[in-house]
């Protein structure tokens, strides 16, 4: 991986939807949409209920993150409207080319095919902007919609780590799934 990126975060587009850096005044939508419960409670770092001023804790570590290229994190919106829908990340470990993919999306979207189309952007600028070798991603298997969206993008499921994470103080099985940079650009075209 080269080094740290010089410049500001990109915006990314696809067909239906417009990625960009998180700003400030985005925090009251992010605390609605990802406080929600059902979001909240399949996804290992948000809490319910979503504190207030968590949010812009939140969107204020992006910019260091991505100086420090140790992460990209995107705010998904509608390109028609604007309207913020959820968001896509990858939190890198450069040392390794590695970035682990997260996101989230609020209720209203979910089932319309967003989440795969935002994270396939993601992915793909991950392998062919920064370099990487590997992006994985894990889901709690209670939640097999989100495997199903790591399997869209063509990435294989490496196994279970049973009772890997406490969420809520139930102990939560993890699946990862991960995909090479080259399988990426083999069935890509990248």
């Amino acid at each position: 991986m080269s080094e740290p990126p010089a410049s500001e975060q990109p915006v990314l587009r696809t067909a239906r939807l417009v990625l960009r850096p998180f700003a400030f005044d985005d925090g009251l939508a992010v605390q609605l949409l990802a406080g929600a419960r059902e979001v909240a409670d399949t996804t290992l770092h948000i809490p319910h209920p979503y504190p207030a001023g968590a949010a812009e804790q939140w969107i204020a570590t992006h910019p260091a993150a991505w100086e420090a290229g140790t992460g990209a994190t995107f705010a998904i919106t509608d390109a028609g409207n604007g309207v913020l829908m959820g968001a896509v990340g990858l939190t890198i470990a450069p040392a390794h080319a590695r970035g682990e993919l997260g996101y989230w999306l609020g209720v209203p979207y979910w089932n319309r095919g967003y989440c795969t189309e935002a994270s396939r952007a993601v992915v793909d600028f991950g392998f062919t902007q920064l370099g990487l070798h590997r992006v994985q991603a894990h889901h709690l298997t209670r939640n097999p919609a989100s495997g199903r969206v790591m399997q869209k993008l063509g990435m294989q499921s490496e196994g279970v780590h049973r009772h890997a994470i406490r969420k809520n103080d139930r102990f939560e099985d993890l699946e990862l799934y991960a995909v090479l940079a080259d399988e990426w650009t083999k069935a890509h075209g990248a």
